[in-house]
Order: structure tokens, then C-alpha cells, then sequence
């Protein structure tokens, strides 16, 4: 809540603040508040009843479509995506061969950190072009 929301919402600090002014700009005050009050009850009132109106649309489309033998779901069918499935991307192919230093075949598809048995090989002077499956 900001701070002047705060000091109007008061009752005491109202009053403090108000000492200061006379009746004649109170009453002017008070009259411009009644204004913006019934411009927010009228905005209200007006999105009221332009909900009610979509909800009546709504509610006639829904009797039309049950009389025709058509539900919403028959609608949303084709556009619903099945919930909990996902399409994953195929694993991709490996394309070097290497030995680890347990003196196990790995293979590796060239994607993120090269594994340490082929970096060091390929700083002791080899090509990757050599482990090429």
C-alpha cells in the first residue's frame, strides 16, 4: 500500500493533514472524491455486465452445440496435445572409436567435452581423423 493510500486510509492522519485547509477546499475535495468514486462504480458496473454478456453468448453457443450433438471436447480433440509426452531427440551417432585407459572400447559422438583418453591422445600428437568410426 503506498504511503499516501496509507495517510488517507488513517483516520488521525486525515485529520492531521486537514487541519490546514479550510472548509471551502475540504468540501471541493470531497466532491472531486465523489467523482473518481462513481467513475471506478460505473467502470465496475460496465465490466459486470460486459462479463455477463460474453457468459450468456457462451452459455447459447454450448445449448446450440448440444442440440446439434457436439460437445466441446469434440472441438478441442485435434488441438489438445497429449499431456505428459514429449518428443525427444534420437540420440545422436557416435563418430569416434577410442580406447580408455581401463583398455575398454568407447566411443564418443563428438558433442560436448572430448573424454580424456582422446584428448590426450590427440595432444600427444594423433588426429581426431584417426579414431573416425
Amino acid at each position: 500500500m503506498s504511503i499516501m493510500l496509507q495517510k488517507l486510509n488513517n483516520i488521525r492522519t486525515l485529520r492531521a493533514m486537514t487541519r490546514e485547509f479550510s472548509i471551502d477546499v475540504l468540501e471541493e475535495m470531497l466532491e472531486k472524491f465523489r467523482i473518481v468514486t462513481e467513475e471506478k462504480r460505473s467502470e465496475e458496473e460496465s465490466l459486470r455486465e460486459n462479463l455477463a454478456e460474453k457468459q450468456e453468448k457462451i452459455n447459447a453457443w454450448l445449448e446450440l452445440m448440444k442440440s446439434e450433438g457436439i460437445s466441446p471436447d469434440d472441438l478441442m480433440g485435434d488441438i489438445a496435445a497429449p499431456t505428459g509426452t514429449s518428443k525427444k531427440r534420437a540420440a545422436r551417432p557416435a563418430k569416434y572409436r577410442f580406447t580408455d585407459f581401463n583398455g575398454e572400447q568407447k566411443t564418443w559422438t563428438g558433442q560436448g567435452r572430448m573424454p580424456k583418453p582422446l584428448a590426450q591422445a590427440v595432444a600427444n600428437g594423433k588426429s581426431l581423423n584417426d579414431f573416425l568410426i
